[in-house]
């Protein structure tokens, strides 16, 4: 036997509308929520990638730094070398004459382009003019003023060190390219000091730290789709038996108590799948057990009751002569007979509502439909509970703004219902007035029953349509009730696809709504008339002076049209 199924679904409705970009972030967003593997897979992709970030950054930066240092050392060794060479030529002039101290300087020149590696040069002689001094000269004349005042300032004030600074040299295209120019003191003899400036292009350093750049960001997205693809596999190898065990589950808790996880292997998710199938034969050991044993106290009863309607039969007949003849006793054998026919009475109701107790159980109701005007039969039920509430000093009025048109219903079971809650209005109302309320709409039909008694605490409110229950069980019933009224009226309720809903309050009364969808199925909307009915109280005061007495049309009417409502 299949276990009931609970109105609560645990299984997760697809995603749609991928085709539709202003889909994608909602969509996405639900992903996040609900997809462990992808929010894994993102979490992994996201912390890799920042991490291949600040290596390569970090990567790039050291190289680059190291490149640039090892390529200035290598011009300063370079300038020093061509340096310590045109020097020594310098110093192997024999005699101090200009013409011979111009060709030395002319050979110097000659050093400096066989020595250094430099396209550009130049040298400035230092101190007073001199009229043995050879000339200053330069390689290219725009060379002198790429010099800064800074660096020949240096230059003069050291004649023991090289100084060095980067620039930016021109091209023949009319680029700039980074370089360094490396200055340093050349001593002519029996002249004086020289500025010796040689300028290193660099252009092959950028071009060797892009290719390095490009080589190191290539293989940092090689190596964060390398490892996302990693993470997906793993996470798949674990995530995939995780969400057999959540498909399972669900369809475990709609009621397919069949339904097991397959178990492969030895390891940690094996030993889950084993207990999981462990205790679903548990749970379906033990769901098959209660379910035999309901279905037993279901025939039990029903076949109690069918039993029991025989001999009550004739007891009630029995019953009824004695009842007849109760004026020729004396006054307690009467009286006793009249006991005796009102408990033969209440107890032939407790079957009838057993037994129908017992129909609800087995699933064995049938509704017999028939288009019924919700108004007309509150009037008429009205009208048959006329004489009770007399007893009680009750007034019943019926305010029906709507509700007159036929819809599809059981009237004998509405009826039974509406019944119910009007007798318990009246048992429970103090004697004060009581509103009948029947409202529509266009999805519904609704009866209100509305009383100014003692009202009911939240805890009995929640209770008050158990079986059996009452709400104060020392209160002496005046109608006769079984406690089964309202669980069968709530049944009666959702057999329709409708609803029996109740709002109490100490002090303020009681309100029930029973709620009918106008077409078969489930309710799509609020009730016409609302549960809570707001700031209402009449304090008990004899006059409601909120209805005007009304005559009801026996013709219905094309639609629920606005009429005035009052009392009858």
């Amino acid at each position: 036997m299949a276990a009931p199924t609970t109105g609560v679904t645990a299984t997760r409705t697809p995603l749609t509308g991928w085709r539709h970009l202003r889909a994608w972030p909602g969509n996405l967003a639900a992903l996040w929520r609900r997809s462990l593997r992808f929010r894994t897979i993102m979490v992994t992709l996201g912390l890799t990638a920042l991490a291949v970030i600040v290596a390569c950054v970090w990567m790039a930066l050291a190289i680059q730094n190291d490149l640039f240092v090892s390529r200035k050392d290598q011009v300063l060794l370079n300038a020093q070398r061509a340096t310590a060479a045109a020097q020594l030529t310098l110093d192997s002039v024999s005699g101090q004459d200009g013409v011979q101290l111009q060709n030395a300087m002319g050979l110097v020149r000659t050093t400096l382009n066989q020595q250094a590696t430099s396209d550009e040069y130049a040298a400035f002689r230092i101190g007073p003019p001199s009229p043995n001094a050879p000339q200053d000269f330069t390689s290219d004349l725009a060379f002198e003023s790429l010099l800064t005042d800074g660096l020949r300032a240096s230059v003069r004030a050291n004649d023991d060190r090289q100084v060095w600074q980067s620039i930016g040299l021109p091209t023949d295209e009319g680029d700039v390219v980074p370089g360094i120019v490396v200055g340093q003191q050349l001593t002519v003899p029996g002249v004086g000091p020289y500025e010796l400036y040689l300028a290193y292009d660099l252009a092959n350093a950028p071009q060797t730290l892009g290719f390095v750049q490009g080589t190191l960001w290539i293989v940092g997205i090689a190596l964060v789709l390398l490892i996302s693809g990693i993470a997906w596999f793993v996470l798949r190898s674990v995530t995939t038996p995780i969400g057999e065990a959540a498909d399972t589950s669900a369809r475990l808790a709609s009621g397919d108590l069949g339904v097991r996880l397959p178990v492969r292997g030895e390891d940690e998710l094996a030993t889950l799948g084993r207990s999981f199938n462990a205790m679903a034969d548990s749970m379906e050991s033990q769901i098959k057990e209660l379910a035999a044993l309901s279905l037993v106290q279901q025939r039990f009863v029903s076949d109690v009751s069918h039993e029991l309607r025989t001999p009550l039969t004739t007891i009630r007949l029995a019953a009824d002569m004695i009842n007849d003849q109760r004026d020729e006793f004396d006054p307690a054998t009467a009286r006793a007979a009249e006991l005796l026919n009102n408990q033969v009475q209440r107890f032939e109701t407790l079957l009838t509502d057993l037994l129908e107790i017992s129909r609800y159980d087995a699933g064995s109701v049938q509704l017999e439909l028939e288009p019924t005007s919700l108004a007309h039969l509150a009037e008429d039920v009205i009208a048959s509970m006329e004489q009770l509430a007399e007893q009680h000093q009750t007034d019943v009025r019926l305010v029906a703004p709507g509700g007159y048109s036929p819809v599809d219903m059981d009237p004998r079971r509405v009826r039974r219902v509406v019944r119910n809650l009007l007798g318990n209005a009246i048992e429970h109302g103090e004697g004060r007035p009581i509103v009948v309320t029947v409202d529509s709409d266009q999805q519904a039909v609704a009866l209100g029953v509305r009383d100014y008694g003692l009202g009911m605490k939240p805890d009995e409110v929640e209770r008050v349509f158990d079986r059996f229950w009452r709400a104060d069980p020392s209160r002496t019933r005046t109608i006769g009730g079984t406690g089964l009224g309202l669980s069968i009226a709530l049944g009666d309720a959702r057999l329709h696809g409708g609803e029996l809903g109740v709002w109490s309050e100490l002090g303020r009364g009681t309100h029930f709504v029973l709620t009918l969808p106008r077409k078969e199925g489930r309710l799509t909307g609020p009730s016409p008339i609302p549960l809570d009915p707001g700031d209402d109280s009449i304090a008990g005061a004899p006059d409601l002076g909120l209805t005007q007495p009304i005559t009801l049309p026996r013709t219905v009417p094309a639609a629920d049209a606005a009429t005035p409502g009052g009392a009858r």
